[in-house]
């Protein structure tokens, strides 16, 4: 699969690490998500909706019925083995995760690949989305 490829596929993103705070880069990339027509799933602890939508604490607590595309981690490179040792706990495993730019680790990368998901890291989703013209009817 390509970046490409998967980006025109997909269509459910849940955002881990977004932010309320709408000057933040997770913040400026769903919205930039949403305009393009994919829907997102805000994951963060602290946060009960954002933008109206409903938040989840976790990846894990988001229910198996929903089929999540992209899990885009926007945390430190030093907590992401633990976001997906926490995706991976749900039976509905995503078709990627995704590490945003300049989010670099290669356990996550391993963990990633050894569970069959496609794995990016060091890109801006919104970035390649709208490099390649996606847009979800």
């Amino acid at each position: 699969m390509t970046i490409p490829e998967l980006l025109h596929s997909s269509k459910i993103i849940a955002i881990v690490g977004i932010s309320d705070d709408l000057n933040r880069p997770s913040a400026e990339v769903a919205g930039a998500l949403i305009r393009r027509g994919f829907t997102i799933i805000p994951v963060n602890p602290r946060l009960k909706e954002w933008q109206g939508i409903s938040a989840y604490p976790f990846v894990s607590a988001i229910p198996n019925n929903i089929q999540i595309d992209i899990v885009d981690i926007f945390r430190k490179s030093e907590f992401t083995p633990d976001t997906v040792r926490d995706v991976l706990r749900r039976n509905a495993k995503p078709r990627c995760i995704w590490l945003q730019q300049d989010i670099l680790n290669e356990e996550a990368r391993q963990l990633t690949e050894n569970a069959g998901i496609f794995y990016v890291e060091d890109r801006c989703t919104a970035v390649d989305a709208a490099l390649n013209r996606v847009t979800i009817a």
